[in-house]
C-alpha cells in the first residue's frame, strides 16, 4: 500500500471509479471537506486521503477498497472520520456539486464550514489551511469567524483569546 499523494486530477477520476464500482439501484452521497476539498479547488497541491463528512455505507466501503487495490492506495484513502466534526450550522444545501452519476453524488462543503472545521481541529496543518482558506471565506472578520465557530460548536468552552489567536494565524 503506497502513501501516494493525491492531487485533484487523481482525486476526481478515482471518486469517478468508485461511483462505477456501485452496482445497486442507491444514489450514495459523500461531501468531501478538508484537504482534498482544497485540492479540489486548487488551494493545496495533494492530500493523503479524501474526507467525507457524510458516513460511508457497506457498499461504498467496498467499492472505495476496490478503487484502493486497483492503486495500491491505503484501505480508507475515502472515509468517513470528518463525521465526528461536522459543526451544527452545516447545510447539505450549501454545498456544492462536484460529481453527479446515478450511483454516487460528491457534494463540496462550504469553505466558511471547512474553515470552522479547521480551526475546531488546529493541528499544525489545519493552521496552514485556514490562513489558504481565509481569503475564500465570507466572515469578514477574525471576530465574525470566532462568533460563527462558537455557533458551530456550541459546546465549546469559549475563549477569549480565539480572535486575536486566529488574527496570528491569518496574519492580519
Amino acid at each position: 500500500m503506497s502513501d501516494q499523494p493525491l492531487d485533484a486530477q487523481v482525486i476526481a477520476d478515482y471518486l469517478r471509479e468508485v461511483a462505477d464500482e456501485l452496482t445497486d439501484d442507491s444514489q450514495r452521497t459523500v461531501i468531501v471537506a478538508g484537504g482534498a476539498l482544497l485540492a479540489l479547488h486548487g488551494l493545496r497541491d495533494a492530500t493523503r486521503d479524501v474526507d467525507s463528512v457524510r458516513k460511508l455505507d457497506e457498499e461504498l466501503e467496498g467499492a472505495v477498497a476496490t478503487v484502493a487495490d486497483r492503486h495500491d492506495l491505503a484501505p480508507r484513502w475515502l472515509n468517513d472520520s470528518a463525521a465526528a466534526f461536522v459543526p451544527a450550522t452545516f447545510k447539505v444545501e450549501e454545498c456544492e456539486e462536484i460529481l453527479a452519476r446515478p450511483s454516487l453524488l460528491v457534494l463540496g462543503a462550504p469553505l466558511d464550514q471547512v474553515f470552522l472545521m479547521k480551526l475546531f481541529a488546529s493541528r499544525a496543518v489545519d493552521t496552514d489551511d485556514l490562513e489558504v482558506l481565509w481569503p475564500h471565506c465570507t466572515f469578514g472578520s477574525p471576530e465574525a469567524a470566532v462568533e460563527a465557530f462558537y455557533e458551530a460548536y456550541p459546546l465549546e468552552e469559549p475563549d477569549r483569546n480565539l480572535a486575536a489567536h486566529l488574527r496570528l494565524i491569518l496574519n492580519l
